[in-house]
């Protein structure tokens, strides 16, 4: 409880008034008295009814969990246990910083009040919703009456899987499939399939001739893309994945994109592992079938702890080279700033591009684009410009050197990282390059 500013407002003009009235005319101190009496009367009553009329019970709705960069609503409930629901209450909610609390929706009714607030999910981990503070103003406008309602909800925010749960990434391997059940690439695969009679259309180069031969009729060699290969996601968790780009981490946004990954390989009949790294090794997950490692790869991934020290590419590399014991699609999530920091993380992508295939997977912030051409010709429009430049020229040369080791590049977009990882593996797939 607190004064209302229209009290505080009449108790101004009443001591202005008396101040005025104790100068002038002397016989007028019980009138001034009376006038106060009547003031503090009238505050009390409005606290006594007020108080009366308050009572009531507040219910809350948080879910469990939620995913990094969607929204959670935050809902509760007012039921008043006499009388109807205060009027103009005014709500405020004390969480964790790291939850971002959006727009409020207010909804009135005669028996109950409910309303929401949408809490921005930023950043991976449990955090807890702690009290929610209500105001309203007393019967009179005297008072305003505020109240402190404990919570104690926590949401546990975990690395966004939407795209598995909506089914997108099944939609892009679709192309791929030649059943319901069973993937198979058919086509210019290096394990044998079927064999069937040769028609008009078909490659001559595919003919089996000793087996032609012996039935005395012309038959082809059908292939398919041999499954079972192994991937492995290995995702830089140092400082400058830690980077804030479009709202949420660059660790945040590789994660993502490496659980869409898993499912994908899943989906392809093939095995995936998880390796991370910043100063030191970190997490090495064996890599498993697809799908079964999926939910291992989630859980570990949600703990996976924002780094403030430098990326080790060096020690962090070479100690998954010695994890792996056969040929590998190995898909390195990671950043750099220039050109010469990257020199070190160049090399020793080379050293494991001589035995596994490679794709380096980088994001590239939208707004270096814009700031190449500004829209006012202004002096620091021009150095921003000239600067936005000299870092897109470094991060090409940096990625034309990693091309010209035969790592496959992936430069993209916040947005459209997952897509274009996914798009990558289909053609790795399909062309038989691991």
């Amino acid at each position: 409880m607190r004064p209302s500013r229209y009290l505080i407002a009449l108790v101004l003009i009443l001591a202005a008034v008396t101040v005025f009235v104790s100068v002038w005319w002397h016989d007028m101190g019980y009138l001034l008295i009376g006038l106060w009496v009547v003031v503090a009367a009238l505050t009390a009553g409005d606290l006594v009814m007020s108080a009366l009329s308050g009572r009531m019970t507040v219910e809350f709705d948080l879910p469990p969990q939620g995913f990094v960069g969607h929204t959670a609503a935050f809902t509760f409930a007012i039921r008043p246990q006499k009388g109807a629901v205060p009027r103009n209450i005014e709500s405020r909610l004390d969480c964790a910083p790291e939850l971002a609390i959006g727009e409020s929706r207010l909804g009135a009714g005669e028996e109950q009040t409910s309303a929401a607030f949408d809490l921005h999910l930023t950043r991976r981990g449990r955090y807890a919703v702690h009290e929610l503070w209500l105001k309203w103003p007393s019967r009179l406008k005297l008072l305003d009456m505020v109240a402190r309602m404990p919570v104690g909800k926590e949401i546990a925010v975990l690395p966004d899987i939407s795209p598995v749960l909506s089914g997108a990434v099944k939609t892009q391997i679709l192309p791929l499939e030649a059943g319901q059940k069973d993937l198979r690439l058919r086509g210019e695969g290096s394990e044998f399939h079927q064999l069937r009679e040769f028609a008009s259309g078909m490659d001559p180069r595919s003919i089996d001739w000793k087996r032609s031969a012996r039935m005395r009729n012309l038959v082809v060699r059908e292939m398919r893309a041999e499954r079972n290969h192994q991937i492995i996601l290995c995702v830089d968790s140092g400082r400058l994945m830690a980077e804030q780009l479009g709202g949420f981490t660059k660790l945040d946004r590789a994660i993502n994109a490496a659980l869409a990954m898993c499912w994908a390989a899943g989906l392809a009949g093939d095995l995936v592992g998880f390796y991370s790294f910043d100063s030191r090794p970190r997490l090495f997950v064996p890599a498993l079938p697809g799908r079964a490692a999926f939910p291992r790869l989630q859980t570990m991934c949600a703990e996976l702890s924002y780094e403030t020290q430098e990326s080790n590419h060096t020690l962090g590399l070479t100690h998954l080279s010695g994890r792996l014991m056969r040929r590998s699609l190995i898909v390195i999530f990671s950043d750099f700033v220039d050109s010469i920091t990257a020199e070190l993380m160049i090399e020793n992508i080379q050293v494991l591009a001589r035995h596994h295939f490679v794709v380096y997977v980088a994001l590239r912030d939208p707004m270096l684009a814009k700031l190449t051409e500004p829209e006012e010709v202004t002096l620091d429009a021009v150095a921003r410009s000239v600067a936005a430049r000299q870092i897109l020229q470094e991060r090409r040369t940096v990625m034309e050197k990693l091309a010209r080791l035969g790592v496959l590049c992936l430069d993209s977009t916040p947005e459209a990282l997952t897509s274009d990882l996914i798009a990558r593996y289909i053609e790795i797939k399909s062309r038989e390059m691991i």
